[in-house]
């Protein structure tokens, strides 16, 4: 919950800077809840990005979650159906992270599990709002705020295992955004390079299983 406050008031004030309200960042906080897709609207909106860019973007970015919801679904087999599309509706990063190691080591429930999601999510939701006020109000660097959410997915790049395919994804979406940029297509730059990352990795991989 602490962690969520780190990033929830950046997220919140980078918000406030496209002229987003506290209540319209409630709002999507409670129903869309994803703090990488609210911080690429943030900054794809104020850059200027075409709507239909950010939204395949944060789309792509989301995706993840179908990962994370199907490899807890072993979990949820005897668990009432309401309360297990709660559950994956407010899986996160890190509340996976912390669940499944809950889940591995015994003794936990999906209703302790969902307690978790919901309190990261309360939390994330405060901060976000608190964070739209002190934009309102404090002239804060943006180029600061912006950065919140790009280091937290470079320490959850820095964290993966070292293997060829993920180096190669990493690297291959990099030259990918470069390239789109120098070209002029800053706008759907992010969603080109991560499909060429992906791409590029999974062509590694069939050729390494041949």
């Amino acid at each position: 919950m602490l962690g969520y406050v780190a990033i929830g008031i950046p997220c919140g004030i980078l918000s406030a800077s496209i002229g987003m309200s506290a209540l319209q960042v409630f709002l999507f906080c409670v129903l869309f809840y994803s703090g990488a897709g609210q911080f690429m609207l943030a900054n794809m909106w104020a850059a200027s990005s075409p709507v239909a860019s950010i939204i395949a973007s944060i789309s792509l970015v989301n995706t993840r979650q179908t990962l994370y919801s199907t490899s807890l679904a072993q979990y949820c087999q005897q668990t009432k159906k309401r309360l297990s599309f709660l559950f994956a509706a407010t899986v996160t990063d890190e509340s996976y992270g912390v669940n499944v190691k809950k889940f591995t080591e015994g003794e936990w429930s999906v209703g302790r599990a969902t307690m978790v999601n919901l309190f990261s999510q309360s939390s994330w939701t405060i901060s976000t709002v608190v964070g739209v006020l002190i934009g309102n109000v404090l002239s804060v660097p943006l180029a600061i705020a912006s950065f919140a959410m790009t280091s937290i997915f470079i320490c959850l790049l820095c964290t993966q295992k070292i293997t060829l395919e993920n180096c190669v994804a990493a690297g291959a979406a990099i030259v990918g955004v470069m390239f789109c940029k120098l070209i002029g297509l800053a706008g759907p730059a992010i969603l080109i390079g991560a499909l060429f990352g992906i791409l590029v990795a999974v062509l590694v991989m069939f050729v390494r299983h041949l």
